[in-house]
């Protein structure tokens, strides 16, 4: 897998999933269950630097790769 995505995308992308995950696990949010799925895959996103995504739309922030 080769990365996708620069650093500012990687640190929204983790940013939002702790956030959207601590709403979720404090009870503090409707749609919990949508709130969990967009958290981890913004979290594992962010934490990879790979978007699939992106991938299929020939899109790369990335500008060290």
């Amino acid at each position: 897998m080769e990365r996708n995505e620069g650093t500012v995308d990687r640190a929204v992308r983790v940013l939002l999933g702790l956030i959207l995950l601590g709403l979720w696990a404090a009870n503090k949010i409707p749609y919990k269950t949508v709130a969990l799925i967009v958290g981890l895959i913004a979290l594992i996103t962010g934490l990879t630097g790979f978007c699939a995504i992106y991938k299929l739309l020939g899109i790369n922030t990335c500008k060290e790769c």
